[in-house]
């Protein structure tokens, strides 16, 4: 009966406002406006705000819009909504392309990472194939194409353009507590040199990654990795463990890398184990630090960097993240850190307010009620959840 009453105060406070109003409450403004006044977001500026801006780009994400000029058409659409929405400053195409391209595009990267820890908390619970005391990171980067005649300063190879998404992504929540972009030419190990490790933390990557002076430091730090092992790295075996083959490891061995180089960039021991995965008859070779997990553990470990590429194919998928609204790199980082942030809203909105829909399905639902004034939870008791699963079930839902 509690629970009920809470329900109903709740959609009797969310009469009269539009369901981007509902979203946005659950934004912390005040947070917002000290990133904004720490990069003095302001500087003259007279009637457009960095918060209309936001609203602006956030609306942008939701809909799916395809240039700044449509932003404009489809916000003065619900013209007589927009101040119940929240904007302030009357959104135009001069205006908010140059916001993109001036703005400290800080300001979102900052106000990202504190959404990113609010989501974390309250994702944390949910069930995961493993479920550990200690954090579980997944590592890995993703390439976003751009033209280079377009995009001058995204340099990757002599014709083309891109940039780089390198992203950290706690396995149990699901979220991405990390995120670097760099320009296409940045290798991916070079990210590993600006990263703080936690102690007792796993961090899996692929073989991408595999550098032994940065390994050795990683150790260092009382934390672990797990990856799988290039084809050309030479071991000397210290000692085998005893192994359940019923389970697929072949072996379980403590090694030392034999080459000098090697062995100086890494002077300590490993564990090498090898995986067969009864399905697909393929062997995998991984290279721990960590000693005390069973080795089919260590197996399974590896198989949760998945959740980094499925972020990757989701956001692609469903955000505006592969085009973009301007060309400077300050517009860029903006649009990829408001896009980020999108995310990380719709996901803290699918805990909040316990829906039940996959992270797909609450996007498609919200990108056609924007406008309308009905409570959020309202919008969504139409769907059915059971006849829509299997059409789901391809569109790369994180958190079902």
């Amino acid at each position: 009966m509690i629970i009920l009453r809470f329900q109903e105060v709740q959609t009797d406070m969310n009469i009269g406002k539009t369901v981007f109003s509902q979203l946005i409450d659950l934004i912390p403004r005040h947070e917002f406006n000290k990133c904004v006044e720490r990069y003095n977001g302001h500087y003259k500026v007279r009637k457009f705000s960095c918060w209309d801006q936001y609203l602006a780009m956030t609306y942008a994400q939701l809909t799916y819009r395809e240039s700044l000029r449509d932003i404009q058409e489809s916000l003065s659409a619900g013209q007589n909504k927009l101040y119940h929405m929240g904007f302030r400053g009357q959104v135009r195409r001069n205006t908010l392309a140059n916001a993109n391209a001036v703005r400290d595009w800080r300001i979102y990267e900052d106000f990202a990472r504190i959404l990113i820890i609010q989501a974390q908390k309250l994702c944390r619970d949910q069930d995961a194939e493993i479920d550990f005391p200690q954090m579980v990171y997944a590592l890995d980067s993703t390439t976003i194409d751009l033209c280079l005649s377009l995009f001058p300063w995204a340099k990757f190879r002599k014709r083309k353009g891109a940039i780089k998404l390198h992203t950290l992504i706690d396995v149990q929540s699901q979220i991405p507590v990390c995120i670097t972009i760099t320009t296409g030419k940045v290798h991916d190990v070079n990210i590993l040199d600006e990263m703080f490790f936690d102690p007792a933390a796993i961090y899996v990557m692929d073989r991408g990654y595999v550098d032994f002076r940065r390994f050795f430091k990683i150790s260092q730090s009382s934390a672990f990795f797990v990856t799988r092992a290039k084809s050309n790295i030479q071991f000397r075996r210290q000692q085998s463990l005893p192994v359940e083959k019923e389970s697929g490891i072949i072996c379980d061995q403590i090694v030392m890398l034999s080459t000098r180089a090697a062995r100086k960039d890494y002077p300590d021991k490993l564990r090498r184990i090898v995986y067969l995965d009864s399905i697909t008859d393929n062997s995998y070779e991984f290279i721990t630090n960590n000693f005390l997990l069973p080795a089919a553990i260590i197996a399974l470990l590896y198989k949760q960097r998945w959740q980094v590429e499925l972020f990757f194919k989701w956001i692609k998928q469903h955000l505006r993240i592969k085009s973009f609204y301007g060309t400077n790199e300050n517009a860029v980082k903006t649009q990829v850190w408001i896009a980020v942030s999108t995310y990380i809203l719709v996901a803290i909105a699918k805990r909040q307010m316990g829906l039940q829909a996959s992270l797909y399905t609450i996007l498609q639902v919200l990108s056609v009620h924007l406008f309308e004034k009905t409570p959020i939870q309202q919008a969504f008791s139409a769907i059915d959840l059971h006849e829509n699963n299997g059409d789901l079930s391809k569109q790369l839902n994180l958190f079902d």
